[in-house]
C-alpha cells in the first residue's frame, strides 16, 4: 500500500462514519509517518490498514468500516486495497 492509497482509505472511512479523524495502527501506520520512497519495499506490501475510529465504544462504527470498505467489498475488489475497523 502507498501512503495516497492509505490516505483514500482514511477518506473513504471519514466519510462513511461522517468523521474527520481516524486512527490508524499496525503496520501501514509507518506511511502517515514516513515517505513511502524512504521505506523499503517490504513496508508497502500490505492491501490492507486497520483503521480505529473515534468513540466507538459498541464497535458499530468498527464494523461499518469493515462492512463497506473491508475485505472482499466492492472497495476492495476495485481499488485493491482495504481496511479493517478496529475496536
Amino acid at each position: 500500500m502507498t501512503r495516497p492509497e492509505l490516505e483514500h482509505l482514511i477518506r473513504a472511512a471519514g466519510a462513511i462514519l461522517g468523521e474527520d479523524a481516524i486512527i490508524v495502527v499496525g503496520s501501514q501506520a509507518i506511511l502517515s509517518l514516513a515517505d513511502a520512497d524512504q521505506l523499503p519495499p517490504e513496508a508497502t506490501w500490505s492491501v490492507e490498514a486497520d483503521l480505529i475510529p473515534w468513540d466507538d465504544p459498541d464497535e458499530r462504527k468498527a464494523d461499518l468500516i469493515d462492512g463497506t470498505i473491508g475485505e472482499g467489498s466492492p472497495f476492495h475488489e476495485t481499488f485493491h486495497s482495504y481496511a479493517e475497523g478496529v475496536s
